[in-house]
C-alpha cells in the first residue's frame, strides 16, 4: 500500500466518524421506586404488624364456628338448629405520652340457613385506663363452663369506663347504656336507662377472683356477684355467688344463685367440667314485677378438645328442674376454628 492510498483510507474514516448517526434513541430505564416492606411488631405481643408508612400496629384475628343446637323450641317448634358465625377482629396500637392507644373493631356474622345477619360485636378507644365504645361489661365473665347463668339480658353495651391496673389487681367503674336492658323488656324503660357497675379483681398465687355490682336507674334494682377461681390437683375449682335485689338489667334470672364447677384438665388437650347450680326464688311472679317463689337446680357438662392448633371441639349438655315449670334438657356440639 503506497502513502496515497493510506491517506486516501484516513481520510475516508475520519469523514465517517464525523458524519450523524440517525439511529433510535436509547431506553433508559426508571430507576424502582422504593418499597417499604411489612415489619414486625413484637411491642404489643404475637401477631402484630406495622401499617405500612406509620408507627401504628395492626392486629387481624377472628374465628369460624359451626354449631348445632338441641332443646325445645330452637327454631321456631323445631328441637333443633344449626348455624354458622364467622367474627374478625382488628386491633390497633401506637405508643404516646399516655401509654399505648388501642382501637378495636369486631365484625360478626350469624349464618342461620340461607339468611345471615352481620353485626357490630364491639367497637371501642382504650388509653391510660379509660375505654368508650361498644364493649362487654364485667358480667360477660361468667365461669368457663357453659351451662350456668350468671348474668342476664344483654352484657354488650355503648358505655363509658374506667379501670386500674397494678400487677395482678384491677379495680374500675362504668357507666353503661340499658336500652334493651330490663326496663325496656318488662315495659318500664323511661328512656332514661343508665347502668353503674363496678369492679375488683385479681390474682393471687393459685388464687383468681372478681367481684362485680351493677346498679340499674330505670328499675332502681341492682345485683352483686361473686367468682373465684383456685386451682386444685389436676384442674381448677370455680365457685360464684349472685344476689338481685329485684329484676334489673344486670342479673334477674332469680334472686340469687350459688354456681360450682370443676374444669378437670384430664389431658394437654381435653378438658372435662361438670358443673351444678342451685337458685333461690326462681323467674318471674304473674306480673312481672318481682322474682317467683320457688327454688330450681341446674346440672350440666362441657367436653372441650383441641383437634389440632387452632381447632377445637365444643360439646355440652344441661338439665334444668325448676319448681314451678317443666324440666328441660338443652345442649350443643360446636366446631370452631381460630385464627
Amino acid at each position: 500500500m503506497n502513502i496515497r492510498m493510506v491517506l486516501l483510507t484516513s481520510a475516508a474514516a475520519l469523514a465517517a466518524a464525523s458524519s450523524p448517526v440517525f439511529a433510535a434513541d436509547a431506553i433508559v430505564a426508571a430507576e424502582p421506586e422504593p418499597v417499604e416492606y411489612v415489619r414486625v411488631c413484637d411491642a404489643y405481643g404475637t401477631g402484630y404488624f406495622y401499617i405500612p408508612g406509620t408507627e401504628t400496629c395492626l392486629k387481624i384475628g377472628g374465628y369460624l364456628r359451626f354449631e348445632v343446637y338441641g332443646g325445645p323450641n330452637q327454631k321456631g317448634t323445631s328441637d333443633w338448629n344449626a348455624r354458622t358465625r364467622a367474627q374478625v377482629q382488628f386491633t390497633a396500637k401506637s405508643d404516646t405520652e399516655y401509654g399505648p392507644l388501642t382501637g378495636v373493631i369486631v365484625l360478626r356474622n350469624n349464618g342461620d340457613n340461607a339468611s345471615t345477619t352481620s353485626t357490630l360485636d364491639s367497637a371501642y378507644i382504650d388509653i391510660a385506663g379509660l375505654r368508650a365504645g361498644l364493649f362487654y361489661s364485667w358480667w360477660d365473665d361468667d365461669l368457663s363452663g357453659e351451662p350456668d347463668v350468671l348474668s342476664s339480658y344483654q352484657t354488650l353495651h355503648n358505655s363509658f369506663r374506667y379501670q386500674y391496673e397494678s400487677g395482678d389487681f384491677y379495680a374500675g367503674v362504668s357507666v353503661d347504656e340499658l336500652e334493651d336492658g330490663a326496663g325496656a323488656t318488662n315495659g318500664t324503660n323511661s328512656g332514661n336507662a343508665i347502668g353503674i357497675a363496678a369492679a375488683i379483681g385479681g390474682k393471687t398465687g393459685a388464687f383468681s377472683y372478681q367481684v362485680i355490682g351493677g346498679y340499674d336507674t330505670d328499675t332502681e334494682e341492682g345485683a352483686i356477684r361473686a367468682i373465684g377461681y383456685a386451682d386444685i390437683g389436676p384442674g381448677t375449682l370455680g365457685l360464684a355467688a349472685v344476689y338481685a335485689s329485684g329484676i334489673n338489667s344486670y342479673y334477674d334470672e332469680s334472686e340469687w344463685t350459688v354456681a360450682a364447677e370443676y374444669a378437670l384438665k384430664a389431658t394437654d388437650k381435653f378438658t372435662f367440667t361438670p358443673t351444678v347450680q342451685y337458685f333461690g326464688d326462681y323467674g318471674h311472679n304473674a306480673t312481672n314485677t318481682d322474682f317467683a317463689s320457688g327454688d330450681a337446680w341446674k346440672v350440666g357438662v362441657t367436653l372441650d378438645y383441641q383437634i389440632v392448633d387452632n381447632l377445637y371441639a365444643k360439646a355440652t349438655v344441661s338439665y334444668l328442674d325448676p319448681k314451678h315449670d317443666d324440666d328441660v334438657t338443652t345442649g350443643f356440639f360446636r366446631l370452631q376454628r381460630a385464627f
